[in-house]
């Protein structure tokens, strides 16, 4: 029997390791399936390139995890490619050193692809869970010996021949107090599954029952049919949809495999298939979900995968922060991980992949824009938030999908932002094309039938991401401005020819201006008299756009931003001179005795002006409804 010491090729000694190297316990299951298949991968291309002639082109490989409650241990097996004693001395006894390195540098001009096990020190996250680590091991080489090597969490270890007679390798963990929830096989099953079940070996899970180990029927028999039981049903899938060319796939593989990684019922939209090859391998498939409408309720999960093996989801590094709204997986058999396989390290190509990722998402969308419009209008709704949001978070994909960015009109369009300006210009010497919107159709539904009325239209704009979309659209597109609905009076609803009419009146507006302002106690009310095409509107309120986005940014911040005076509330009411009751009141607003009559009309026109631009508070909402009732009793006495 040899013994010796580890030899330690950087500071992470097994303590380290153990507590500070590896984020989650459940990784030692991902690490040493991942060796595994490795060992079984390597064994595979040795056959290919004809130095393993003994061994047949065709056979049953497998990792076999076998899970002993009784005895707490775990068994993770497999038939590859195996270890000599040197070589366990080499890639074991040195820690960091990489087994699938030298494998590589050995054969890189023959091999293709790479190995899944080329971190070095996935090995040693066995100790996380286990006190000792025993290994058995036969190498594929003829004439080999088997070798088995002991380790109990230091730095020494144990090392002799075995009995073993199967070319591959079995690791077992005696598992300690803190690893005892892995014994339960429905949890390893289940991390199992979370980060090997795409791996391209079959892998299969078995639990040492107590039964089994009194029974006195033939055990060699029981073998065989459990062995054949296990090769129906391994737990992992070792051909995804990912890997398969997209002509080769269907639109029900599409939506199985959907249903089958996010255990989510509902169809998606639509789906992205990526396939790259240079400068840097990445497959995947994105799929756009059926999504809310607020940002806030948007949970994506885009699973990043590394040569079949699950790393971790939603890493920003390599997809694009807008695409984590998106459900997918994505294959990056080039990321520059470290040794955990958690993180990655700073590398070129991991932002050439995010601008690559980008690029195809935008490709896929402008072309449905273009080729199938009435699809992609249905799609809009469901998108909207999603594009937005990217548009606002990387200034490349704005760029390239700002052309195919949808506005829902209120006439029920949606059109992108030149349909819908077409025809349009800007008013007198500003060239800017205002574009009105609508924050919340049921409050300024009497703007929009102003705009109805005049063949007008307004685009909808109610989302909480629309305030900082149309912000940082008009920063980037400078002849493009935005003004909520009830921000002005465009021309094409002022009646010119009464204004013209009512030329030398002007003393008389005054008046009543001054009037309204006394009767509401406002002496800072802003009061206008206009003629209107629309004779059945009777006032508005107007509020400046650019006064009401800073109350909003100021809200944002906790009504602790201080604002300049000019831009606190200074509201507009607009009187329509064109509606019976402002000509009415025109009539009567100098006679002493209607002066009653004079005063109920002129709060009764602020209050449906202001319940046109927002909810009326509590005690004004009051008094508006007792005054309603007064009119009502009125006009019924005649």
């Amino acid at each position: 029997m040899e013994k010796g010491n580890l030899s330690i090729h950087s500071e992470n000694i097994l303590p380290i390791i153990k507590k500070w190297l590896y984020a989650d316990m459940d990784i030692f299951a991902r690490e040493l399936v991942s060796n595994g298949v490795d060992a079984i991968t390597k064994l595979k291309k040795l056959v290919a390139f004809g130095e393993a002639g003994h061994i047949p082109a065709e056979e049953n490989y497998a990792v076999r995890v076998v899970v002993d409650k009784a005895n707490k241990t775990i068994q993770f097996e497999d038939n590859g490619i195996g270890m000599t004693a040197d070589e366990i001395k080499e890639y074991i006894n040195q820690i960091a050193f990489s087994g699938a390195n030298a494998f590589m540098e050995k054969y890189k001009d023959l091999a293709e692809g790479e190995f899944i096990g080329h971190f070095g020190l996935g090995f040693y996250s066995a100790f996380m869970v286990a006190d000792k680590v025993e290994i058995d091991t036969l190498s594929y080489k003829e004439n080999a010996e088997s070798v088995r090597w002991r380790c109990e969490g230091g730095i020494e270890y144990e090392m002799e021949q075995s009995d073993r007679a199967q070319r591959g390798t079995t690791i077992t963990l005696y598992v300690n107090e803190s690893g005892e929830e892995f014994l339960e096989e429905y949890t390893l099953r289940g991390i199992l599954s979370k980060y090997c079940g795409f791996v391209p070996v079959p892998i299969f899970i078995e639990a040492v029952k107590e039964e089994e180990k009194d029974a006195v029927i033939d055990a060699e028999e029981d073998k065989k049919e459990d062995a054949e039981e296990k090769t129906e049903t391994p737990i992992n899938d070792i051909s995804p949809l990912w890997q398969k060319n997209a002509n080769d796939c269907t639109d029900e593989e599409y939506k199985a495999f959907y249903r089958k990684v996010f255990s989510d019922f509902n169809e998606p939209l639509f789906w992205i298939h990526l396939n790259m090859d240079y400068p840097f391998r990445l497959k995947g498939i994105l799929y756009f979900p059926k999504l809310k409408h607020d940002l806030e309720y948007i949970e994506g999960q885009v699973k990043l995968y590394n040569n079949q093996v699950y790393v971790a989801d939603n890493i920003k590094e390599v997809i694009p922060e807008y695409l984590l709204l998106l459900k997918g997986v994505m294959d990056c058999p080039d990321l520059p991980l470290n040794v955990s396989r958690s993180f990655l390290q700073n590398d070129a190509n991991v932002k050439k992949m995010s601008g690559y990722i980008s690029r195809k998402v935008a490709d896929k969308l402008n072309g449905l824009c273009k080729k199938d419009r009435e699809t992609y209008n249905g799609y809009w709704d469901d998108i909207a938030p999603f594009i937005k949001y990217g548009c606002i978070k990387e200034r490349d994909f704005y760029d390239k999908i700002k052309g195919s960015v949808l506005y829902k009109t209120t006439d029920g369009e949606r059109l992108t932002l030149e349909e819908f300006n077409e025809g349009q210009a800007g008013e007198g010497d500003d060239k800017k094309k205002t574009v009105f919107y609508v924050s919340n159709e049921q409050v300024q539904s009497q703007y929009i039938k102003l705009f109805k009325e005049q063949g007008l239209k307004a685009v909808l704009l109610t989302t909480n991401l629309d305030a900082p979309f149309i912000s940082y659209l008009e920063m980037y597109e400078p002849e493009v401005k935005f003004s909520r609905i009830d921000a002005d009076l465009t021309a094409a609803l002022k009646d010119e020819e009464a204004a013209k009419e009512a030329a030398g009146e002007e003393k008389q507006y005054e008046d009543l201006q001054t009037q309204f302002r006394t009767i509401l106690g406002n002496e800072k009310l802003k009061v206008e008299v206009q003629a209107l095409k629309s004779e059945g509107v009777s006032a508005v309120m107007l509020l400046s756009e650019q006064s009401r986005r800073m109350q909003e940014m100021s809200k944002m911040f906790g009504g602790g931003m201080a604002m300049p005076e000019m831009f606190q509330e200074e509201l507009t009411l607009v009187l329509n001179r064109n509606h019976a009751l402002v000509k009415s009141l025109l009539v009567i607003k100098d006679m002493t005795e209607r002066a009653g009559d004079v005063d109920l009309m002129a709060r009764h026109l602020y209050d449906l002006a202001m319940l046109s631009h927002k909810p009326l508070p509590t005690e004004q909402m009051t008094a508006f409804i007792e005054r309603s009732n007064k009119l009502l009793e009125m006009a019924t006495q005649g």
